[in-house]
């Protein structure tokens, strides 16, 4: 007899290890640490006699052999997803090796993309836990895309009703999960310390990990993405500073016990002194705390982030002596640990209006109470996204993304957004260095290109119409140039020891179909036009010809919106001249 839920083709019996796939897969589903999704990941392929490699010798043969309601329903989110054309049917790239530095949430989504391609790709992650319960806020494109991927099959509570963030920990469950299903190879606790060039022509690139035993040291491949945050361990890409006045951030995150009172506590999507001066003047002259801006937002934990003002907290004890330099400032010796929870506790406290009945902290990796103060007065931006390396006729492609390219601001909400478009930009490039229809000096200066956007990038100037984003970057940017940056200017992006390969490939760049546009009804602008002036008793449009000579009808249209710039009734009917210079004069202020 069938189990209740499956979707097993009729006629079709269910083996013992068809059953116990289903079971391990609906684990796999449900875990909720990184220990127990790799567990149940590796438990399910050595069932299935399953090895990780790339996605059409991967995924197809794992979907044959799971036909449960619950996989049948993510199939169909990753198989709309690898249809797209610029996959090529899993085969864009089908002879690249790729290798990922950290398992955050942007080395996760690029390789994700990367393995649609037909890439092989393997991910080192140095720690054993993903143990991050700060909060990120998504913009808009991110929920499309993490939807698209069936996030809410792993998560069901993903970006429910209004809800526009996640935990990094829960985001990274989720990336992860997609990651594995698709056939990414994924290696905890591996530390990458550096790249060994390749001793003989017939030996590739490698890296030198630690455990130095460990089997992915020998691993050979041709392209390598740094994803492992600020500290960015790949040589050769230099950062740029920008700085501004002093800002410190304080986070703190709280156990969310999920009781009806805390769920009555409303959340706070940012609030900034200049927008609400009185909220933050009371907490000061209540608690002698001085912020410049608060967040609160309730996930995983009662998650809560805010740029404190250094005179408050000296006064609070927190900052124990002052000085100029910042990094003494912060140092952990100049910090009362203490008093900082007391600080972070008391600003939640004040800005929830006492309204949270427990606060006690969450542990962070260290075992610690999870609050933390760090500066952000200076932002770090690499000065290039990308490079090649060439040993023995060896070539090595190299990106970064996320925070190793571009650290975010946080107030802006900016870091996974910006990261994830990293992400796709880094993986386009894979694809563009496959393809052997461009140079390598023409890659470099195309991702170059697209990477001056990044920094500028906001919900409201990406393209707006989310469905028809995909890889290629001219979905995403709609002022893409991508001949900002040329090959000539990338030259010392381009380290060989043989001779520099400067041939231009005449390449035609692929742009997204446009939207075939809707049939407008031929009277919708009359329509229009006949509104803005139906309060005129002077004025009536009945044409486009004759109704318009008078420059009246224009006058009136630009007075409906702009009263300011002129007087309607002084105008005369019969100084047709006057009246369209007018026009032509004020529209232009």
């Amino acid at each position: 007899m069938e189990s209740r839920g499956k979707a097993v083709p009729r006629g079709t019996a269910t083996s013992p290890e068809s059953a116990m796939a289903s079971e391990l897969f609906d684990q796999f589903v449900s875990a909720a640490t990184f220990k127990s999704v790799l567990h149940t990941n590796r438990q399910l392929c050595e069932l299935l006699r399953l090895k990780p490699t790339n996605v059409t010798n991967f995924y197809p043969r794992l979907k044959s052999k799971l036909h449960s309601w619950r996989a049948a329903s993510l199939w169909a989110k990753l198989d709309k997803r690898a249809s797209h054309k610029c996959y090529n049917r899993g085969k864009a790239c089908p002879n690249t090796r790729v290798l990922i530095i950290g398992a955050g949430p942007c080395g996760l989504r690029a390789a994700i993309e990367a393995q649609l391609l037909g890439a092989k790709v393997v991910v080192l992650e140095k720690r054993d836990r993903f143990s991050r319960n700060n909060v990120l806020h998504l913009w808009p494109f991110v929920i499309h895309d993490l939807r698209n991927l069936g996030a809410k099959k792993f998560f069901g509570k993903f970006c429910a009703g209004s809800i526009d963030h996640i935990s990094i920990r829960q985001l990274q469950i989720i990336l992860l999960k997609v990651a594995l299903l698709l056939g990414v190879e994924v290696h905890e606790n591996v530390g990458f310390d550096g790249l060994i060039e390749p001793p003989e022509a017939g030996i590739g690139w490698h890296a030198q990990v630690s455990p130095a035993d460990h089997p992915v040291s020998q691993y050979e491949f041709d392209v390598l993405i740094g994803a492992d945050g600020k500290r960015n361990t790949l040589l050769g890409f230099n950062r740029k500073e920008f700085r501004g006045k002093l800002a410190i951030a304080v986070t703190a995150n709280f156990i969310n016990r999920h009781s009806p009172d805390e769920a009555r506590v409303p959340e706070i999507s940012g609030v900034a002194f200049i927008f609400n001066q009185k909220f933050f003047q009371d907490m000061k002259e209540q608690t002698s705390i001085d912020l410049e801006n608060i967040v609160y937002y309730k996930d995983d934990t009662h998650y809560f982030v805010m740029t404190a003002k250094k005179q408050s907290l000296l006064e609070r004890g927190v900052i124990i002596q002052d000085y100029n330099d910042t990094a003494r400032l912060l140092a952990a010796e100049n910090v009362d640990r203490e008093a900082l929870m007391e600080y972070a506790r008391d600003a939640a406290d004040f800005a929830t209006s006492y309204q949270l009945p427990h606060l006690d902290f969450a542990v962070n990796h260290y075992g610690q109470a999870d609050v933390a103060m760090f500066d952000f007065t200076s932002m770090y931006a690499a000065e290039n996204a990308c490079r090649v390396i060439e040993r023995r006729g060896h070539k090595l492609l190299q990106g970064l993304v996320g925070d190793s390219l571009l650290e975010p601001f946080w107030p802006t909400g900016s870091g996974c957004a910006r990261g994830f478009l990293s992400s796709f930009d880094a993986a386009w490039m894979i694809r563009s260095w496959a393809s052997g229809r461009m140079s390598i000096l023409q890659v470099l200066a195309e991702r170059e290109s697209i990477y001056r956007l990044l920094a500028q990038t906001t919900p409201e100037n990406l393209s707006k119409d989310l469905n028809q984003y995909t890889l290629n970057p001219s979905s995403r940017y709609p002022n893409l140039n991508l001949s900002a940056v040329l090959p000539f200017q990338v030259r010392s992006l381009y380290d060989t020891d043989g001779k520099i390969e400067d041939d231009i490939i005449d390449a035609t760049v692929e742009l997204p179909k446009k939207k075939r546009r809707r049939v407008i009804h031929p009277d919708t602008l009359l329509n229009w036009c006949q509104k803005q002036v139906a309060l005129s008793d002077r004025v009536k449009i009945q044409d486009f010809t004759t109704s318009w000579k008078d420059g009246l009808a224009l006058c009136t249209i630009l007075h409906h919106y702009r009263p300011d710039l002129m007087d309607i009734n002084k105008l005369d009917p019969e100084n047709v001249a006057q009246n369209n210079q007018l026009v032509r004069t004020k529209s232009c202020i």
